[in-house]
C-alpha cells in the first residue's frame, strides 16, 4: 500500500535581524503565460475531472535564489477521496531528471502544477520514501480556492489548561497504518548555541514541533536580487510562515501556490493545523536543495515580513500581503559583571502553546550564547508581562547553583504559559520584558538555629527570637529580632513560623492552582497571580489558625455562618471557606538569600 506524506515546509530558528526585502524574480513570458497573472485577471484553472494520465504540465518552484523555475510532470491518476470525502489527491510522476533524482522536496510544498497554461493544483505530497520511480501528490487547485474565499477570523485558541497537561501536540500523529500519513513540518533551531538546541528539541517535540539544525535567516547584506522596493510574490516564489521574527527567528519555508491580487496560498497542506490564525508572511530565499532518499529539503534563509497569514488549513495556508499581525514584543536583557549589557529583542506569534517555548529559548540564548554569562552560582530573573497600559504583571525570582537554570526555565515556562491561558478574556500581551542577572555567589543558605527567648508573654511585651544561618560554602551569620506582643492577642494561642514565601503562603490559605470558577474578571485574575510573598529569603510570621471566606482573591476570617450560607447558596464556586492560618505580623528576612527551611514554634499571649 503506497504511504503518501506532506511535502512540508521547512522551518528555521536563527538568530539575525529582519533587515531585508525579497522582491520577486521577473519570470520569462512563458513564465508570465503560466503563473505571473496580472491582479484584475483571474487566475484559470482546471479541474480534477478534466484530467487524463498522460497529461503533460510544469512544476513552478526556487531552487536557489528567489527565481522560479520550471521541472516537468506527467500526470498518472487522482486519487478521490484520498484526504477524506471530497478531498482528493491528484498523483504526478516526476519525469524532470533534477526532481526524479531527489523526489518531493520538503519546501516545495505549494508549488503550483499547470497544465495546458491553467492552474491544476499545488505540490503537496510525497507518495512514498525509497520509491523506484518518483511521485508526489498535488492538492487540486478548487482545494485552494476554497481556503483562499475562508473568512478571516479571530484566531483559533486551544483550551485554557496548563501547558504540561496538553497531551496532543499541535498536528495530529496519524496512526502509521494510515493509507496517507502526513510529514510533519520540520523546524530548525540554527543560529542558537548547541547547549540552547539541545534543551529545547525536546520542548518543542512535546510542542508537534520536529527540530533540525538546518536553515537561517538574512542578516547584512540583502537578499539576491533584491531592491529597495520589493516585487510582488508570485506563483512559485519561495515564501516563509513565521512564530517569530527578529533577533530569534522561527519560520517554515514553502511555496506560493498562487496569487489573487493582495490574496496569497501557499504550501497545498496545512502548517500546524491551527486554523484561523495571524502569523507573520515572509520573504524566503532558497540556499540549495539537500536531496536524500528519505526526504530530500530545502535550506532557506527568512527574510522581511510581506503580510499576515490568516488560514492554516488542510488543503493550504493563505493570507494577504501588506502589513504584517500584531505580535508579542520580547526583550531579553542579561546584566553581566561587566559594564556592558546585552539585549535580545523579537517578537512572537501570539499562541498560547507556542510562544512560551519560544520565549524561553529567548532567554536560554541571551544567557548561554555569551562568553559572560555565568550562572554556575545562580542567576535571578525578572519579568515584567504588559497586556495594556494598566494591565501588566511582575514577576522575580531566584534560583541557585548550576542545576537552577534547567529548573528555572521550567518555571518561567509553565508560568508564563498559565499567564497566556487565562479563560477570563481573550487577550495576549503586548510586551514582555525580561532581565536575567548572573549572581556572583550561590544564595543557598543552611538554616542551623531559630529559637524564641520564651514561649510565653504578657500583652505588651516583646520577646527576640534567634536566627542562625550558613551560606553556602561560606561563614556563619546570627541575627536577633525583636518580635512585639500586641494587646489584643491576649488568650490567643498563636504560632511563629519561620519559612519560605511560597511555603507561607500556603499556610495562609492561598491555593497552588487557582480554579477559573472562583474569579470573575481578567483583573482579578491578575490581581491573584500578583498576590505573592517574595520569592527569595524567609518570613518570619506570627500567626493565628482561623477559618477564611474567600470571596474571589479577597479573604475574611471567622464570617458570621448565617453570611458563609447566603453567600455559598448564591454561587458556591466564587464564595469559599478553608482553614488557614492568619498572620498577625510578619517580617522579610534573608533577601537575597534561599533556604528551604520550615520551623514552627508555639506562642501563648496572658494578660
Amino acid at each position: 500500500m503506497p504511504v503518501a506524506q506532506f511535502s512540508s515546509p521547512t522551518f528555521f530558528c536563527a538568530l539575525g535581524g529582519f533587515r531585508r526585502h525579497l522582491v520577486a524574480a521577473i519570470l520569462s513570458l512563458t513564465v508570465g503565460a503560466l503563473c505571473a497573472q496580472p491582479a484584475s485577471v483571474p487566475v484559470a484553472t482546471i479541474p480534477i475531472d478534466k484530467l487524463r494520465p498522460g497529461l503533460r504540465g510544469q512544476v513552478w518552484t526556487v531552487f536557489r535564489g528567489t527565481e522560479p523555475e520550471p521541472f516537468e510532470v506527467e500526470v498518472t491518476g487522482v486519487v478521490r477521496n484520498a484526504l477524506g470525502p471530497g478531498k482528493s489527491l491528484i498523483i504526478c510522476q516526476l519525469t524532470d531528471p533534477r526532481v526524479q533524482n531527489m523526489g518531493a522536496v520538503a519546501g516545495m510544498s505549494g508549488s503550483p502544477l499547470y497544465i495546458d497554461g491553467r492552474l491544476a493544483g499545488a505540490l503537496s505530497y510525497q507518495i512514498q520514501r525509497f520509491e523506484t520511480v518518483r511521485h508526489a501528490g498535488f492538492t487540486p487547485a478548487a482545494d485552494l480556492t476554497e481556503v483562499r474565499d475562508k473568512p478571516d477570523l479571530a484566531p483559533s485558541r486551544p483550551p485554557a489548561v496548563p501547558l504540561t497537561s496538553v497531551p496532543d501536540p499541535l498536528t495530529p500523529r496519524p496512526s502509521p497504518f494510515s493509507a496517507y500519513q502526513p510529514l510533519r513540518p520540520v523546524f530548525t533551531l540554527s543560529g542558537l548555541a548547541p547547549a540552547v538546541a539541545d534543551l529545547f528539541a525536546p520542548r518543542f517535540t512535546a510542542l508537534g514541533l520536529d527540530v533540525t539544525s538546518l536553515g537561517g535567516s538574512t542578516s547584512g547584506a540583502p537578499l539576491k536580487n533584491s531592491s529597495s522596493v520589493p516585487a510582488p510574490l508570485r506563483a512559485g516564489s519561495a515564501i516563509a510562515v513565521a512564530l517569530a521574527t527578529g533577533d530569534i527567528t522561527l519560520a517554515g519555508t514553502g511555496t506560493v501556490s498562487r496569487v489573487d491580487g493582495t490574496r496569497v496560498t501557499a504550501f497545498g497542506h496545512p502548517m500546524l493545523s491551527l486554523g484561523n490564525v495571524e502569523l507573520p508572511m515572509c520573504a524566503a530565499e532558497i540556499v540549495t536543495i539537500l536531496p536524500s532518499n528519505l526526504q530530500s529539503v530545502k535550506i532557506a534563509n527568512t527574510g522581511s515580513v510581506l503580510g499576515t497569514i490568516t488560514q492554516d488549513r488542510l488543503s493550504a495556508v493563505s493570507g494577504t500581503l501588506g502589513a504584517g499581525p500584531a505580535m508579542i514584543a520580547v526583550e531579553v536583557s542579561v546584566a553581566p559583571n561587566s559594564p556592558t549589557q546585552r539585549t535580545l529583542r523579537f517578537q512572537v506569534a501570539r499562541h498560547t502553546q507556542v510562544t512560551p517555548a519560544l520565549i524561553a529559548a529567548g532567554v536560554t540564548q541571551a544567557i548561554v550564547g555569551s562568553n559572560d554569562g555565568a550562572l554556575a552560582s545562580g542567576f535571578r530573573i525578572t519579568s515584567n508581562i504588559r497586556f495594556s497600559p494598566t494591565q501588566n504583571l511582575a514577576a522575580r525570582s531566584l534560583h541557585a547553583g548550576p542545576q537552577a537554570f534547567a529548573q528555572g526555565l521550567n518555571q518561567f515556562v509553565q508560568s508564563l504559559a498559565q499567564d497566556l491561558r487565562n479563560p477570563y478574556e481573550k487577550t495576549f500581551p503586548s510586551a514582555i520584558n525580561i532581565t536575567i542577572e548572573p549572581l556572583s555567589a550561590n544564595p543557598a543558605v543552611t538554616i542551623d538555629l531559630f529559637q524564641l527567648s520564651r514561649a510565653s508573654a504578657r500583652a505588651g511585651d516583646t520577646i527576640t527570637a534567634t536566627l542562625a544561618w550558613r551560606d553556602f560554602q561560606g561563614e556563619a551569620h546570627r541575627e536577633i529580632i525583636t518580635l512585639p506582643i500586641n494587646a489584643a492577642w491576649a488568650g490567643k494561642n498563636l504560632e511563629v513560623i519561620l519559612a519560605p514565601g511560597t511555603a507561607l503562603d500556603e499556610l495562609a490559605g492561598r491555593p497552588s492552582v487557582i480554579s477559573a470558577a472562583s474569579l470573575r474578571s481578567f483583573d482579578a485574575y491578575l490581581a491573584a497571580m500578583r498576590d505573592d510573598r517574595p520569592r527569595d529569603g524567609m518570613n518570619l510570621a506570627i500567626v493565628e489558625k482561623s477559618t477564611l471566606f474567600s470571596d474571589e482573591t479577597a479573604s475574611t476570617p471567622e464570617i458570621p455562618g448565617s453570611i458563609e450560607r447566603i453567600a455559598r447558596a448564591a454561587d458556591e464556586a466564587r464564595f469559599q471557606t478553608r482553614s488557614a492560618v492568619v498572620p498577625l505580623y510578619e517580617r522579610h528576612l534573608l533577601p537575597g538569600k534561599l533556604a528551604t527551611l520550615m520551623v514552627r514554634r508555639p506562642l501563648r499571649v496572658t494578660d
